[in-house]
């Protein structure tokens, strides 16, 4: 499968170079963030480390609580209580996408410390998220349908060399013993519905991680960098908020993926980390850093347009229709009624916070 985990570190490291180039390139916009409240450095800095750990713990948490779904049942994916707990994730995960990510995206591509050729002549941030989201359509086509061929090939390939060891000359009781075994291994309708099914779970949920990672590390980038009390402590409870709830919808699409453990446990490790880090390194630049600069501008608008398009895209389409649409809650009334109340809480509440953050 395509290794997303390695295409993950890539990305990030090419965000932590582009943050690292922005205060060289801050450029005399009138825009000064020296204009900004500034508090006491050890203020500020108390209210950094809190949120580092704040959001490091709430993001372990919520990414595992959909894996310890092996030693509670409760949480486990064919129960009704997975899909309520998923659906009010999703709402978070949307309201992320629309509420606090796309209208940063346009603040900053639409800046008045931006030349207005070609920045303000053209709506990039709106073309940016739509180029995202029908790239993650793209990644998420081609990937499901490259690896359903690799498996029916690989099954084509397995049925033929058994064939051929039956008519070299092996023990009759042997090849037909393994001839059936081979039949009943082949892809039958049932198993051959199921597979592209997983190939659909574990591509969601690297995709999604993709996704997370975008945003994180420009936000963790933001608020380690800011100098005020009054900033970094509504940053603190929403990214607390949406990174615990942002984990609990990555790990249910983990936990349907069955990944191996290794892969669960790195996978979950990078999420938790990658917004302390961004916030470190915020810390680390915050005495040169101009969020106000061209580039530093153009880079996080981009960024937030991107992920925006990408989480929006997996919300809508991997995570509530693909379980709204599922047999299960199809079927069954009350679970419609608990999955779109659910979703509503996530979404409001996720919402809400927009007003102080």
């Amino acid at each position: 499968m395509i290794n997303f985990q390695a295409a993950s570190f890539i990305i990030l490291k090419m965000l932590f170079v582009l943050v690292l180039l922005l205060p060289s390139t801050s450029g005399d916009c009138t825009c000064d963030s020296t204009a900004k409240e500034n508090d006491s450095s050890s203020a500020v800095l108390k209210y950094k480390l809190g949120s580092i750990a704040s959001i490091l713990v709430a993001s372990a948490v919520g990414v595992c609580i959909p894996l310890l779904g092996k030693k509670i049942p409760a949480l486990r994916p064919e129960n009704d209580i997975f899909f309520i707990i998923k659906a009010f994730a999703a709402g978070v995960i949307l309201a992320t996408g629309f509420i606090h990510i796309l209208p940063d995206g346009f603040d900053r591509l639409t800046s008045p410390c931006l030349n207005q050729n070609p920045w303000g002549n053209f709506p990039f941030t709106g073309f940016f998220a739509m180029v995202s989201a029908i790239g993650t359509l793209m990644v998420d086509t081609y990937a499901s349908s490259y690896y359903k061929s690799m498996h029916f090939k690989n099954q084509g390939n397995v049925a033929a060399e058994e064939t051929v060891d039956e008519h070299v000359g092996h023990v009759h009781v042997h090849t037909h013993a393994a001839h059936g075994h081979a039949h009943g291994s082949s892809v039958t309708p049932s198993e051959g519905m199921h597979l592209p099914e997983l190939i659909r779970h574990r591509i969601i949920a690297q995709v999604l991680e993709l996704g997370i990672v975008f945003h994180s590390v420009i936000i963790g980038v933001d608020l380690g960098a800011s100098k005020s009390v009054a900033t970094v402590k509504p940053l603190l409870v929403a990214l607390t908020f949406h990174q615990f709830f942002e984990g609990i919808g990555l790990g249910g699409c983990m936990t349907q993926a069955k990944f191996k453990s290794r892969s669960a446990a790195i996978m979950a490790i990078f999420f938790s980390l990658t917004t302390p880090v961004g916030i470190a390194v915020g810390m680390g630049i915050s005495s040169t850093y101009n969020d106000n600069s061209p580039t530093a501008l153009i880079v996080e608008g981009t960024f937030n347009a991107l992920a925006a398009g990408i989480l929006i895209y997996m919300a809508l389409v991997d995570l509530l229709a693909h379980d709204f649409m599922n047999p299960r809650v199809q079927n069954n009334l009350r679970l419609q009624l608990g999955v779109n109340i659910s979703l509503l809480l996530g979404a409001g509440c996720m919402s809400l916070l927009a007003k102080w953050a």
